[in-house]
């Protein structure tokens, strides 16, 4: 393979997500991953194929590299990618936590994923509909006491509102953070979430319009895609992380599929300092002129 290129993050990016897989081993209903149709199931590359393409990487300490999926301990590399990476790059995790915990603990420094950050480096997603508290909070604390940084985030369907706000006090009172999150999705012929672009995710039509990123997301066969939306359903990448020429562009591009866009990238949320107000994407209108340009 031709030299790898070191890739600079901008300055105005706030998230680097990689996805290893979009396998998870729950079945959550009202999972995020599935708001539009996921896509056909891609290749996975091999941790030392990731790791050759992160590590061109030039981020800042404030602005990790985050694994997530799907459940990312499902990548048969996930530990090796983990102890791997250099130095320089910090870790997230986003997972259940339903994995060989006792392994991961015995072969990950809880150093290596650690951060001076508002929020924990490993967040623990805790679902009543398919998980058991008491099992996940035993686990949670051995790793506190393991020296990691983690806590637990619940999302506030309506149907487990009140098991989320009970699994939030039982978790204080044991000394572990747990956060919740705004239900994204629909249920109930309703669409729930709070969202800048009105009717980006109504599923009602769609539009052509220009769309800017603030985000690097990377699929599990290293392809970048221009939102969640393109991730999950499928649609054709930009680049691909081990594309020896690749760099980030930060430029609008065309979109044909405003209107269908997933919570994720429209939603108003909290960045990386944990201040409310960011949205993942910047999204325009086309003049008259940029509309006869694009066909």
């Amino acid at each position: 393979m031709s030299e790898l290129k070191p890739i600079k993050i901008p300055e105005d990016y706030n998230y680097i997500a990689y996805f290893l897989t979009l396998a998870c081993n729950l079945k959550c209903s009202f999972c995020i991953n599935y708001f539009g149709t996921l896509g056909p199931a891609q290749k996975h590359l091999s941790g030392p194929q990731w790791v050759q393409g992160l590590n061109r990487i030039t981020s800042r300490d404030d602005l990790p590299i985050t694994l997530q999926g799907g459940e990312p301990s499902l990548h048969k590399d996930f530990i090796y990618i983990l102890n791997n990476l250099k130095s320089e790059l910090k870790i997230d995790i986003l997972t259940n936590l339903q994995f060989d915990t006792d392994e991961f603990i015995r072969r990950v420094d809880p150093e290596r994923i650690k951060r001076k950050s508002p929020y924990a480096s490993i967040r623990v997603s805790y679902h009543p509909e398919v998980m058991e508290l008491e099992p996940l909070v035993k686990n949670v604390l051995r790793f506190q006491d393991a020296g990691f940084s983690i806590g637990i985030w619940g999302v506030m369907h309506p149907v487990q509102a009140d098991s989320i706000l009970k699994a939030q006090e039982r978790c204080k009172s044991l000394g572990i953070d747990f956060r919740t999150k705004e239900f994204l999705g629909e249920y109930n012929g309703r669409l729930y979430g709070t969202y800048r672009y009105e009717g980006a995710c109504e599923k009602l039509s769609t539009k052509r319009v220009l769309c800017k990123t603030t985000e690097l997301i990377m699929g599990s066969d290293g392809s970048i895609y221009r939102c969640h939306s393109d991730l999950y359903e499928g649609r054709a990448p930009v680049e691909n992380i081990l594309d020896p020429a690749f760099q980030i562009q930060e430029v609008f591009r065309l979109c044909d599929y405003f209107g269908h866009c997933n919570p994720c990238d429209v939603k108003l949320k909290t960045n990386r300092f944990q201040q409310f107000g960011h949205t993942s994407v910047e999204i325009k209108e086309l003049t008259e002129e940029e509309m006869r340009r694009s066909g």
